[in-house]
């Protein structure tokens, strides 16, 4: 498939609503240059960003597994917005993501003390 990121670019600037909501939707959008593994990498990036609540890192992390993504490159994702997103919001996302792949880092640190 072709996207043509000039139309895609104008209709997002005139708020086309059709266009919109196919971008909106629960599967993301119906037309894109980027698979669907790479599509749920950037919304764990975009859920990061945005400090979502941690079902919403829940939805974001079994998407992404879904599509393939593996467990190092979701944690990769957080390392990666990082310098954009900033170290505080990176400290507060990663218990939501360990979470959201099956590891409890607040228990794990609490069995670690002394």
């Amino acid at each position: 498939m072709v996207v043509e990121y000039k139309e895609h670019l104008r209709r997002l600037a005139v708020h086309d609503n059709a266009f919109v909501d196919s971008l909106t939707g629960t599967n993301g959008p119906t037309e894109s240059a980027l698979d669907a593994r790479t599509v749920a990498l950037v919304r764990v990036a975009a859920t990061i960003a945005v400090d979502a609540a941690t079902a919403s890192f829940q939805h974001a992390v079994a998407i992404a597994l879904a599509s393939g993504a593996t467990r190092d490159e979701i944690v990769a994702t957080l390392e990666a917005v990082t310098p954009v997103t900033g170290t505080a919001r990176s400290v507060s996302s990663a218990p939501k993501i360990a979470l959201a792949l099956g590891y409890d880092v607040e228990e794990a640190l609490e069995e670690r003390s002394p």
